[in-house]
C-alpha cells in the first residue's frame, strides 16, 4: 500500500513538473511573439512617419503647381487682350500709337 502511495506521489510530482515546464514553454512562446509584434510595430510606425513626411512634401508641391497653373491661366487670359499686345509692341518693338508722342533723351 505504501508503494502505491509513493507511485502516486511520484506520478503527481512528475505531472506537476511537466505542467510547470509546459506553462514555461507557453509563456516563452508568447513572449517571443509579443517581442516580434512589437518590433514589427516599431518598423511600421517609422515607415508611417516617413510616408507622412513625403505626403506633406508632395502636398506642398501640389499646392505650388496649382498656384502656378492659376498664374499661367491668368497670363493666358491677359495675353489675349488688346492691351497686352500694345504693351508688348511698345516694350519689345518700340512701336507707339498714332496719337502718342515719344520723347527721347539726347
Amino acid at each position: 500500500m505504501a508503494e502505491k502511495r509513493t507511485r502516486r506521489k511520484k506520478a503527481a510530482y512528475r505531472k506537476k513538473v511537466q505542467n510547470r515546464f509546459s506553462m514555461f514553454l507557453v509563456m516563452l512562446a508568447l513572449l517571443m511573439i509579443l517581442v516580434a509584434v512589437y518590433a514589427s510595430s516599431i518598423k511600421l510606425q517609422e515607415r508611417l512617419d516617413t510616408l507622412e513626411t513625403q505626403s506633406v512634401a508632395l502636398q506642398a508641391q501640389i499646392d505650388a503647381e496649382k498656384q502656378r497653373a492659376e498664374e499661367i491661366e491668368l497670363l493666358r487670359k491677359r495675353s489675349q487682350t488688346k492691351e497686352y499686345y500694345e504693351e508688348i509692341a511698345k516694350e519689345k518693338l518700340g512701336l507707339v500709337n498714332g496719337d502718342e508722342i515719344v520723347f527721347k533723351a539726347e
